[in-house]
């Protein structure tokens, strides 16, 4: 079964075509950082009006790319949230364009869901799947999850951030220290020349519940520079590792202690975050010293991406959870 995937949540325009699930035939994504870099974060309506442009083209790729025609294609998905509404709508209209003319199922997709089946893409022939049930870490620059996830399309969400998500405030950070934008890739590479013990940032509900706060640990970072002067000002590189490992300390103690309430011996990463080194390596040894199995997306399938869209569409296929072409955008949709 070939799906034709697409995603427009955010300011990455990508298409898919992915096969039976697991094969991604092709994938391909179009970014708009250098379009917001200027502005310091992304605005809205830059990022929808570049859909527009690069749509069309970038599906024309992705067919050309997976050696498909649309008459090859038994379905077509697509995100439908959460995300930015103009974003989303582009999308979400380019889907059903597809759908209603080729007379085929349209398959709305939660983004969330679709990061959480990043981790179904086999990295090689013989590379393992997780097996449910697992606790699945979610952290990107707008969401930070902690889910259960018991079965496809069988979800609980153990915890949430109350204010900033963790990339959120990567960006935040690297803003007020005018380090550039995107700040998460920025401060990742500074820090691996920092200590990441040099100051001790508190870390924000690290006893209590699944929940996350990460808005502390920026004004944190923010008062302890305005507090230093001259020579005790210290390094960007030794605050920036400092700030990193705190927020690194509170995602993976959480979730290592969510693997063993729930008796779960996988623990899978996914969002844009799950790209950072420091985030990557301190999970994995933490799920080493459990004995747990650890799952973690290749980088292309930590960032927005399609193929994560049209592996999470096959399983809703198969359960006949099938979307209308009254499928609209939904920007605040939650995972469950």
């Amino acid at each position: 079964m070939n799906i034709l995937a697409i995603e427009t949540s955010c300011d990455e325009t990508s298409a898919a075509v992915v096969k039976d699930g697991k094969e991604v035939l092709s994938g391909i994504v179009a970014s708009q950082v250098e379009f917001h870099k200027k502005y310091g974060g992304i605005v809205p309506e830059v990022a929808s009006r570049k859909h527009i442009e690069v749509i069309n083209p970038i599906i024309r790729e992705a067919l050309a790319s997976a050696g498909t025609e649309l008459k090859d294609i038994d379905a077509v998905a697509v995100t439908y949230g959460p995300g930015l509404v103009g974003s989303l709508m582009v999308g979400i209209c380019a889907a059903k364009a597809i759908a209603y003319a080729l007379d085929i199922p349209l398959i709305g997709v939660n983004h969330l869901e679709g990061h959480i089946y990043a981790n179904f893409i086999p990295q090689s022939p013989n590379h393992p799947i997780p097996q449910f049930p697992f606790v699945c870490l979610i952290v990107s620059g707008g969401h930070t999850l902690l889910v259960l996830a018991k079965d496809h399309g069988k979800f609980q969400v153990l915890g949430r951030t109350r204010d900033d998500a963790a990339g959120e405030a990567f960006d935040k950070v690297a803003r007020f220290l005018k380090l550039g934008y995107p700040g998460g890739p920025i401060i990742d590479r500074l820090a691996k020349e920092g200590d990441p013990n040099a100051i001790r940032f508190t870390r924000p509900m690290l006893g209590t519940g699944y929940d996350f706060s990460f808005s502390g640990i920026k004004t944190a970072v923010v008062n302890y520079v305005n507090k230093m002067t001259g020579d005790r000002k210290p390094a960007t590189e030794d605050l920036v590792a400092s700030f990193q490992q705190a927020i690194a300390d509170v995602l993976v103690e959480k979730t290592i202690r969510a693997a063993k309430e729930f008796n779960c011996k996988t623990v899978a990463l996914a969002g844009g975050v799950s790209a950072n080194s420091r985030l990557r390596k301190q999970l994995k040894e933490e799920c080493f010293a459990n004995h747990l199995t650890t799952q973690i997306p290749p980088l292309e399938y930590c960032t927005d991406n399609a193929a994560m869209i049209g592996c999470a569409a096959y399983h809703h296929f198969r359960q006949e959870r099938i979307s209308d072409l009254a499928l609209q955008a939904v920007a605040s949709l939650r995972l469950v």
